[in-house]
């Protein structure tokens, strides 16, 4: 029992981060606050960003989930456009993309209609049962099950 207590002391102490000196804080860009510690108060901001910038980004409503509706047609060849219906898209700047589970990471291509339609091109998968999501700045919704047909 004492042998283990002594590792987990010595361990422990091994492990306790050692605080940055001021000099070092400094170096940083930061500083010592009295009561706060180390903290990059009074510091300059990052250069490149302004209000025309912040202006300019799009703001996406993340509280409205998608739905898929339908899929149209609801079985394809790989290469062959199909039509995603359903709500909460988003506007283009804030959609984020569609996945076929059956192509895992793969990139697919795609065309945002508008907030209710996407046109998408069935990957080259095996053929069989697959899965569609959409992902939108609200969260992603998933399909009904969709049928890859061979080639």
């Amino acid at each position: 029992m004492r042998a283990i207590w002594s590792f987990v002391l010595i361990g422990s102490l091994l492990t306790l981060p050692a605080l940055p000196s001021l000099s070092q804080a400094e170096e940083a860009g930061g500083a010592f606050v009295e009561g706060a510690g180390f903290t990059l108060y009074d510091t300059e901001s990052i250069k490149g960003s302004g209000s025309s910038k912040v202006e300019q980004d799009p703001v996406c409503d993340r509280s409205k989930r998608p739905k898929i509706f339908k899929v149209e047609p609801d079985e394809a060849k790989p290469g062959q456009k199909v039509t995603i219906k359903g709500e909460n898209f988003g506007t283009k700047e804030c959609f984020h993309g569609v996945a076929f589970s059956a192509a895992g990471p793969a990139k697919i291509e795609y065309t945002f209609v508008n907030e209710t339609t996407i046109e998408a091109t069935v990957p080259d998968v095996r053929p069989g049962m697959t899965f569609i999501d959409v992902v939108a700045g609200g969260g992603n919704a998933r399909s009904k099950g969709f049928l890859v047909q061979a080639k």
